[in-house]
């Protein structure tokens, strides 16, 4: 098991005890790529330039600015952003609660797995988890994530508790401008029975496996294909791509058209 992403402490009034966090998602199987020459097939760094000079510059002379108008910024310091950021670097404080359903989908942003940090917190940790979900409610706080404040709800699951990250309300668009021209139909009888009926016949258990990335695993066996051969792909026209660096997009259609053939032939 990989080491915690996040450590700190679970509070509920004088209920405190000391917290792990990881992201309950990854990325790290993901086919990702680096930027090459392709002349040379080294790879290629990048670095910042003045806009207006074109000249790179010291990194110490790097800041962050606000845009207040055409070309102009004010310039905040790191000490002054930090200065305004909440105490809750490291604490957790759940302060209020709210029915879980009451929390649309649209606000919830990524999940995240929370369990006690040592056996000697297990206890505290039980009773907040246990609080929460004999009331049937989840708990709202705040919380200082990937560099920003984020709003935080925590829901009791099984033996452990799921933190989701909330986007903030200027963050979540209101639907009703984007359904509002739609008609309100009701479809006939006999289509809504045949459209059931088409659901019950492909209703099958969840599993994983049905979010599965063909993309990703067709470039992986291409960048299998292409390490066995040693830096040479074989075109279908008899000639030979040499170098480090081949065209994976035109050679994953290929590979993605060949496949679509195959199931057209057993059907």
């Amino acid at each position: 098991m990989p080491p915690p992403y996040w450590k700190g402490y679970l509070k509920l009034s004088l209920v405190t005890c000391p917290v792990a966090m990881m992201p309950a998602t990854t990325d790290s199987e993901k086919v990702r790529f680096h930027t090459l020459n392709r002349a040379t097939g080294h790879r290629v760094a990048s670095r910042y330039v003045d806009a207006e000079t074109g000249k790179p510059f010291d990194e110490r002379d790097e800041a962050k600015g606000y845009p207040t108008g055409q070309d102009e910024y004010v310039i905040l310091e790191d000490d002054e952003i930090e200065a305004v950021a909440l105490e809750s670097t490291r604490t957790i404080d759940v302060d209020m609660f709210v029915p879980r359903d009451s929390i649309e989908w649209a606000y919830l942003d990524k999940p995240h797995y929370l369990m006690p940090d040592g056996d000697v917190g297990e206890e505290a940790f039980a009773v907040i988890r246990e609080a929460m979900a004999a009331s049937k409610l989840v708990g709202i706080s705040r919380v200082v994530l990937y560099r920003r404040e984020r709003a935080l709800m925590l829901e009791p699951r099984g033996k452990g508790i799921v933190a989701w990250t909330l986007r903030y309300g200027d963050e979540v668009r209101d639907p009703n401008p984007y359904f509002a021209e739609i008609e309100k139909v009701k479809p006939p009888t006999e289509l809504m029975e045949l459209a059931k009926q088409l659901v019950k016949e492909n209703t099958k258990p969840w599993s994983g496996d049905m979010v599965k990335d063909p993309v990703q695993e067709h470039l992986l066996k291409l960048i299998a294909s292409k390490k066995r051969r040693k830096g040479k792909l074989s075109r279908e026209d008899g000639t030979v791509m040499k170098g480090n660096v081949v065209n994976l997009f035109e050679a994953l259609k290929k590979s993605l058209a060949g496949d679509a053939g195959a199931k057209k032939r057993t059907n």
